[in-house]
């Protein structure tokens, strides 16, 4: 990638969770790779849009025993001070009238990419972006049924989702300081809402930003080697926080909360793989979760995993 990048040539990336796996595909290999993409700095030519009125979508979450075990790992290492914040998620079956490929046409989304017949992502979290050498993030933290009264004024003020947000943006300009000078915090808790099929949620973003470091300019996989797992689906510390994720779920993350981009040869735009869905043993899995801190309340938490399992189609 940073060969890549030195020569200004466009390139597009795929990074799983556990930085195992890395696909990158220039311009021409896009094509015959199978991908479809749909960023706003790059779209792939697909066949016209599926048309669908009403989505059915069934979801199989696992029991709240099952739920609770994982749960209970987290909290503990919480209260023994090995993280502050650990980002815990599940694997849940669900049923859908559409295809993988429905669902990337049908869906709408800032970040659209179909993996073959193996996942769909409609993520709407910015992992970093790169422009004239500035690099900024946008880690978002904090969600909420956006029918609640007052929801927006809610969520800011929650003391959980304000101790997890703060946790995150302190994270992530350490983050950015170890590629760039400078780094400040331009836009904090910021609301934007999105709209679903199921229910409207609004979610908690803030913006961090600095200048790279002249030994990381147009060096973009030696910025991706410091910076990932991104910090914002992973917690606090991340080295620890990863030790107990691994230990703590029941199943393998894969692509998911890994990281895709598009480099157009100057700039790049790339995102969190967040809002997923998985093919696997010919069965359709959401991958969904939340950051645990010591303030969770287990039942929130359990139904917050349960909100995240939809489809932006509506």
């Amino acid at each position: 990638m940073d060969e890549l990048s030195l020569k200004k040539v466009p390139f597009f990336f795929i990074i799983d969770f556990l930085v195992e796996n890395v696909d990158v595909y220039t311009k021409e290999e896009i094509v015959e790779s199978g991908l479809s993409i749909d960023f706003k700095s790059v779209k792939t030519e697909n066949e016209s849009r599926a048309s669908q009125n009403k989505i059915n979508l069934k979801s199989f979450p696992e029991s709240l025993e099952t739920y609770q075990k994982g749960f209970d790992i987290v909290q503990q290492n919480l209260r023994l001070g090995n993280s502050y914040l650990t980002n815990y998620t599940c694997k849940t079956e669900i049923k859908i009238d559409l295809t993988l490929k429905d669902i990337f046409d049908l869906s709408s989304a800032k970040y659209k990419v179909l993996y073959k017949d193996d996942f769909v992502c409609f993520s709407p979290e910015t992992f970093i972006e790169i422009k004239d050498h500035i690099i900024s993030t946008h880690p978002m933290k904090g969600t909420i049924d956006a029918s609640t009264e007052n929801a927006a004024e809610v969520l800011k003020n929650n003391p959980k989702e304000k101790a997890e947000h703060y946790t995150v943006v302190d994270l992530l300009r350490n983050d950015l300081s170890l590629v760039a000078n400078n780094v400040k915090v331009d836009d904090f808790q910021r609301i934007d809402l999105i709209k679903t099929a199921q229910k409207d949620l609004y979610a908690m973003s803030s913006e961090i930003s600095g200048t790279l470091k002249s030994e990381f300019q147009d060096k973009i996989g030696s910025i991706l080697r410091e910076l990932l797992p991104a910090g914002s689906i992973l917690g606090a510390p991340k080295r620890k926080t990863l030790d107990i994720i691994l230990e703590a779920e029941n199943y393998q993350r894969g692509f998911y909360t890994g990281v895709c981009g598009w480099f157009d040869g100057e700039n790049l735009d790339s995102c969190v793989m967040i809002r997923f869905i998985e093919k696997d043993g010919g069965k359709l899995y959401f991958k969904s979760g939340g950051g645990i801190t010591h303030l969770s309340n287990f039942a929130d938490e359990y139904q917050e995993m349960k909100n995240k399992i939809y489809v932006p189609i509506h």
